[in-house]
């Protein structure tokens, strides 16, 4: 739902009277005239005064029922950032509490999510960690990003692509973690019109159409249901419930369907008076339609961790039409809508009520899975993984509820109940039955997980584990066992060769000789300099001859393995495509994700194949044993073109004519085919695969958009070699 804009002041104080009859205006009021004062004389780029965003934001807080701290710093937000206001000032003002949320929010202000990933990772993190210490920081923070988007077509269409982007990847999923369903929707509506402006002009159209046709329908299923409850003597208000145009998207894409074969657009909701109506609602539902298998959710017995409660089931309604239901009371629905801000009960300044802490248990174990990863493009990557997933809830053995993402198996599990648990984890019964351990656990399993003291992780569990901490901590036992290894190793070669040099090797490597050469090498301990010599990293006959020679001090020192951060250039052997990243290595660009200019790229040092180049996303990377030793910062160099093959998969209706204008498409973009295959599924869509030779990122987006404009494609998408079936 989209709710009215707050344009003036009065507006404003109206509705936080509305919710908090108590309310010290005055304060609201004198941060109002505070803010037009220090923003007077600036505009946005609609060209209204600069003050509406302000005033805007702290509307959608009073929507949200905010305390009059977070509005005061609603209506502040920016001007620490955007005008000669200071912190003190501030302070005088409005107390220590408002310029403590304003400071905040100026800081996730600066975040800029595609700056070089060090930065980027680093302001994410202070971004989590300022959730855990006051939640309103980031409330403050959504709302200023939701008007933001209601005004984005002021902004120039790069500017819109790239904010929309980072929407869509960070704020959405944080307003979904956090529970404010309408924030979810509004944003992840607003980021589909401006990142595929056809697609969601198609289905608002589309969308406005079959609700005008179906409003008689939907009028019919109400009065049916309504008699029903009537007759039952169940109190309960049933409304249509409003379409999300990103939702249908996603389910389009998800199961390959066309607009025609979303069937469960009709949707209604129930809100009743307690939790015993909700499941005799539900009793009543599935008696006057016979529900679809597979399509009842109870997230009333297991809330999702946001406290999201309702019951969901889908129905074939009158005359076969599926029909969609939201069964809740009215205390679920706030939940449903508000989230954690229904939650504004404080001990104390941004903490939560103790009654309502489990709001925010998911925040605080969120805080401590990934306050410890050091790599920082790995806590990107898992910071995201957990922000997006769709979740399921697994029991233990005595009936405790564990959340998990979808696709989570009982290794998964077993990380989550302890490290110890997950590192000693010998196999898994799911519901009394033995499993192995890649499979993959679903809502209401119960999972017990069988242990053994012998057992250790294994590399192969990073191919198919799910969660980042159980990926994490897989990684860190890898890598410790390595060290281990690679220290044991080098010693054996030390002493190897110094017993060749006819030295004695307790004696050398207890030495002060040793420990000097060390220093000099670039390693702060012996025990690093041993181990680089097991990795193979540094040469053994050097060392024991710089050991063996006087005047070691004067000796050259020993190279130390190349830290993972952009160096001098070099050439990769893939047509001729130059990758920064590395001199006199041998590279190649990696067959699994065969990226292109444009796409994020990392590279990885083989032993005996040099660097490999993979596209960032590649899942490959996951599975390999990869320390920062290995890894090389590497970016394309702009100023050599070629064509690079890349696959794309093109759906459409099989009728005569598409093949032929998909290949014109191709070629009006100036595009290659080097190769193409047709098939025609039994349901009449047909699936055109092709090798396309494209110069860069931009130019194979060219390419899909294009295509995808044509009558009768569905869709038209890049393929990579992971997601070949």
């Amino acid at each position: 739902m989209v709710y009215e804009t707050v344009t003036d002041i009065d507006q404003l104080l109206e509705r936080v009277r509305g919710y908090q009859p108590d309310a010290d205006l005055g304060l609201v009021r004198k941060a109002y005239d505070f803010s037009a004062k220090a923003h007077a004389g600036q505009t946005r780029r609609s060209g209204e005064p600069y003050v509406q965003h302000p005033v805007a934001v702290a509307g959608v807080l009073t929507l949200l029922k905010t305390d009059v701290a977070a509005v005061v710093a609603g209506l502040l937000h920016d001007t620490l950032e955007d005008t000669v206001a200071t912190p003190d000032e501030l302070e005088r003002e409005f107390g220590k509490e408002v310029v403590h949320l304003v400071d905040g929010v100026t800081k996730i202000g600066k975040i800029t999510f595609r700056s070089s990933e060090e930065k980027q990772a680093e302001n994410f993190r202070k971004m989590v960690l300022s959730m855990a210490d006051d939640i309103r920081v980031v409330i403050i923070k959504l709302a200023d990003r939701l008007h933001n988007m209601r005004t984005l077509e002021y902004m120039s269409e790069a500017k819109r692509q790239e904010i929309a982007q980072e929407t869509l990847e960070i704020y959405a999923p944080l307003a979904n973690r956090i529970g404010i369903g309408w924030v979810k929707n509004e944003l992840e509506d607003l980021c589909l019109k401006h990142l595929k402006p056809d697609v969601y002009e198609m289905l608002r159209v589309r969308v406005a159409k079959r609700d005008e046709d179906r409003q008689q329908y939907i009028q019919e299923v109400r009065e049916v249901v309504e008699k029903a409850l009537a007759e039952a003597g169940l109190p309960g208000t049933v409304y249509g419930r409003p379409k999300h145009l990103y939702g249908i998207y996603q389910k389009m894409n998800k199961q390959d369907i066309t607009f025609e074969e979303v069937y469960d657009l009709t949707a209604l909701r129930i809100i009743t008076d307690t939790k015993m109506s909700c499941y005799a609602l539900l009793g009543v539902i599935h008696s006057l339609w016979r529900p679809l298998p597979g399509r009842f959710k109870d997230y009333i017995a297991i809330p999702k961790s946001n406290l999201y409660q309702s019951l969901h089931t889908t129905v074939v309604g009158p005359k076969g039409e599926h029909v969609e239901f939201q069964i809740r009371t009215d205390e679920m629905h706030r939940v449903a809508e508000y989230g954690i801000a229904a939650h504004w009960k404080y001990k104390e300044q941004g903490r939560v009520a103790e009654k309502d802490s489990k709001a925010f248990g998911w925040l605080h174990q969120f805080v401590e899975w990934h306050q410890d990863l050091p790599d920082n493009r790995q806590f990107m990557d898992s910071v995201k993984l957990d922000l997006f997933h769709d979740v399921v809830y697994i029991f233990t053995p005595k009936g405790t509820v564990k959340e998990l993402p979808k696709g989570s198996t009982p290794i998964d599990f077993a990380y989550a109940i302890h490290t110890e648990v997950g590192d000693h984890c010998v196999g898994a019964k799911v519901n009394g039955k033995i499993v192995p351990l890649k499979h993959q656990v679903e809502s209401g399993d119960t999972v017990e997980i069988l242990t053994s003291p012998n057992q250790t992780p294994h590399k192969d569990w990073l191919k198919f584990v799910r969660t980042s901490r159980a990926k994490t901590k897989i990684k860190h036992w890898i890598k410790s066992e390595e060290q281990a290894r690679s220290l044991e190793i080098g010693r054996r070669l030390l002493e190897s060769e110094l017993r060749r040099h006819g030295l004695a090797p307790a004696q050398m490597l207890k030495s002060e000789q040793w420990a000097e050469v060390a220093r000099q090498s670039g390693y702060d301990t012996v025990d690093e300099l041993t181990a680089a010599v097991g990795f193979g990293h540094v040469a053994t006959a050097e060392i024991v001859a710089r050991l063996a020679s006087p005047g070691t001090g004067a000796a050259a020192p020993v190279a130390a393995p190349a830290p993972a951060h952009k160096v001098p250039g070099g050439k990769a052997d893939d047509k001729g495509v130059r990758v920064k990243g590395a001199r006199d290595l041998l590279m190649h660009l990696s067959r699994c994700c065969n990226p292109v200019p444009g796409d994020r790229i990392l590279g990885y040092i083989t032993r005996g194949r040099g660097l490999t180049i993979h596209s960032v996303d590649c899942p490959n990377l996951e599975a390999l044993d990869y320390d920062r030793e290995r890894l090389v910062e590497v970016d394309w160099d702009t100023g050599t073109p070629g064509l690079h093959p890349v696959k794309v998969s093109v759906m459409a209706v099989d009728k005569t004519g598409v093949l032929a204008n998909v290949s014109s498409a191709i070629a009006e973009c100036h595009a290659n085919i080097s190769r193409a295959e047709i098939t025609t599924r039994e349901d009449r869509k047909a699936v055109l695969d092709f090798v396309v030779e494209v110069n860069d990122t931009k130019h194979i987006n060219q390419v899909l958009k294009t295509i995808e404009r044509i009558d009768g494609v569905i869709s038209a998408r890049r393929i990579r070699a992971w997601q070949e079936k």
